[in-house]
């Protein structure tokens, strides 16, 4: 594990710089839209343009990868992000960063297709769901930090943009500068929802439906709770407890699904999720205390699925499809994220902003459902269908 945990490494450190600045770009540019008198409808229209980048951007990231390798494309993507990151305060109007706000979302697709594969890739399937995990502390304690550069800079100065652009520079140089070998070029350059529909069908309703319930979360979330007037600083020690928990959670869960059967964990966590939301639905005037215990245990059990379910999907192709793999899924999950917060926003109006968590409880109980249906259809399964786990002296680069 310490050997996996140094080949990857550099991967590691330039997704705590990236998340930094992505952390930081997306704080900033709802508050600086709402700053400079959008309409909410064109803030949220800005939002939503992220995920479509995303989406085009997960369709094209495996062809890509395919044609240039995996540290090239970083670069690629890297560089047009930052760009793309200057030129928000140099167009100040809804148009042009609704283009902006896309390609910002289309690059981080590539982005997020380049680290996922290769941290899947370079992991065995006993030591998949630990390193996806290691991944994810990288992710959220990364956009912790850029969010508190906030702190340091008026909302309205270019200096902001400025750091957010550095950051996503910055995280060029651990991937230039590796001497690890990347994972080999994938075999095909291109989305593999068939494959993985056959291969694990409770993988792709699960991205799916955890595109419905996080996206909707995440994006909805806020409003929520400022309009519990529970004081200003409110909304911020929520997200501050519902990202802490998101860092922390991942190491064991991850280490518990390589010794278990992924399928079940993914079922465990859903039942948990579900048991937090029905809690958030029933109480009506939470305490701060307890609104924060909620959302610790929220945001750690909503993120730590996604990588149990990314582990699920590389265990069923193999590590040679690990790129197609983490790009099918993000598409999957982007497809959910698109629909779930407008709908749910439209339900919030008839019925009020609590049955956001009744939602989100309710696709949750799906996944459940499609885990039971699918370890009767399938039986007993190891995490490692299609591989055979290396022995801890075989290379790993």
């Amino acid at each position: 594990m310490r050997k996996l945990i140094f080949a990857v490494l550099p991967v590691l450190i330039a997704v705590f710089i990236m998340i930094a600045g992505n952390g930081l770009i997306n704080t900033l540019i709802p508050y600086r839209a709402t700053v400079e008198g959008f309409s909410p409808s064109m803030v949220g229209l800005i939002g939503s343009a992220y995920f479509i980048g995303m989406l085009a951007g997960t369709w094209t990231a495996p062809s890509i990868v395919r044609r240039v390798g995996h540290i090239r494309a970083f670069a690629a993507y890297s560089a047009i992000v930052s760009v793309a990151v200057l030129a928000f305060p140099l167009a100040i109007s809804p148009f042009p960063w609704v283009i902006l706000r896309a390609l910002v979302g289309f690059c981080f697709a590539g982005l997020y297709g380049v680290v996922e594969g290769w941290i899947s890739a370079k992991a065995g399937s006993s030591h998949r769901g630990r390193m996806l995990g290691i991944y994810n502390i990288a992710n959220f304690t990364g956009s912790m930090a850029g969010q508190q550069t906030l702190r340091l800079f008026e909302p309205k100065s270019f200096a902001l943009f400025s750091a957010a652009a550095s950051f996503l520079t910055l995280a060029l140089v651990p991937m230039a500068m590796t001497r690890a070998e990347p994972p080999p070029i994938p075999a095909k350059g291109r989305l593999v929802i068939r494959e993985l529909l056959k291969a694990s069908l409770i993988s792709v309703a699960t991205a799916v439906l955890l595109g419905l319930a996080n996206g909707t979360f995440w994006s909805i979330i806020p409003a929520y709770v400022q309009r519990l007037n529970l004081g200003p600083g409110t909304v911020a020690s929520f997200m501050t407890w519902a990202i802490l928990g998101s860092a922390l959670i991942p190491w064991p869960i991850g280490r518990l699904s390589d010794k278990f059967d992924r399928r079940l964990v993914i079922g465990g966590l859903s039942a948990a999720i579900m048991v937090v939301e029905i809690a958030l639905w029933l109480i009506t005037k939470p305490s701060p205390a307890l609104l924060y215990m909620l959302g610790f245990f929220a945001g750690a059990f909503i993120t730590a699925i996604y990588p149990v379910s990314v582990s699920l999907s590389v265990d069923r192709l193999g590590p040679d499809k690990a790129i197609p793999v983490s790009s099918t899924t993000l598409f999957l999950y982007c497809l959910g994220a698109i629909v779930g917060p407008t709908f749910v926003a439209s339900l919030m109006t008839h019925f009020g902003d609590r049955i956001m968590f009744a939602h989100n409880a309710l696709m949750h109980l799906a996944m459940i459902l499609f885990v039971a249906w699918g370890v009767w259809r399938e039986g007993p399964a190891a995490n490692h269908v299609k591989m055979t786990i290396e022995p801890p002296e075989a290379p790993l680069n």
